[in-house]
């Protein structure tokens, strides 16, 4: 499986590995098939919404 960077779009993220769209919806980013999630990063998501990226990447990492 290919690994999962916070320069990722959500949506490559999530067809990388569907198995992180919980971890994304409990930590409050909603909106998984909306047009931002093609095209904004999963750090440019979670400065948005008001998230610690090391964190959010720790939780996908631990999947």
């Amino acid at each position: 499986m290919s690994e999962i960077t916070k320069e990722m779009t959500i949506g490559e993220i999530l067809n990388t590995n569907p198995n992180v769209a919980p971890i994304l919806l409990e930590a409050g980013m909603h909106c998984l098939g909306c047009p931002s999630a093609q095209g904004e990063s999963l750090e440019e998501a979670a400065m948005v919404h008001g998230m610690d990226i090391d964190d959010l990447m720790a939780k996908i990492a631990a999947l």
